[in-house]
């Protein structure tokens, strides 16, 4: 066998040698590319920054999503499900996929692309109103439990 093992045309093949990080496009350089008419998110470095009302709603949904999570995790809720403006279709992210969106768009200033999600249960998720609810409903009972705690011993 000529070349020998792992050789072609007298050059070794080697481990790692031409790997890429991202995977390459198929279509690349073909003129039918389906692709071809889509927005480029290169063109995107024109966008502006967000504004400063803007990252604080944000950081808020962050610190909201912290606590939606520790609420609704433990009865079996695996994210929130939002209604895609866009293509206007339930998207459906879990905690940690959230939580990667909205810091992307903190420090990029701009969402991620999106895709729905690959057959998820939607019984295991609930929109951010639902989560919004259902915090201020332990906030409440917690509250009031508190009220009447103190007013018994104040007798």
């Amino acid at each position: 066998m000529p070349g020998g093992l792992g050789q072609a045309g007298g050059r070794r093949w080697v481990y790692g040698e031409g790997v890429h990080d991202e995977p390459i496009d198929p279509f690349n350089g073909d003129p039918a590319d389906p692709a071809a008419g889509l927005h480029d998110p290169g063109d995107d470095d024109s966008l502006e920054p967000l504004t400063d009302v803007e990252r604080q709603d944000v950081l808020e949904d962050l610190a909201d999503l912290e606590i939606y999570q520790a609420l609704l995790a433990p009865i079996g809720v695996r994210g929130l499900v939002i209604e895609c403006e866009d293509c206007h279709e339930p998207h459906y992210f879990d905690w940690d996929l959230l939580r990667g969106n909205l810091r992307h768009l903190l420090s990029s200033g701009r969402p991620r692309v999106h895709e729905p999600a690959y057959d998820p249960d939607p019984d295991h998720y609930v929109t951010w109103d639902y989560a919004r609810g259902y915090a201020d409903g332990v906030h409440d009972t917690l509250t009031e439990s508190g009220d009447d705690d103190t007013d018994s011993s104040g007798d």
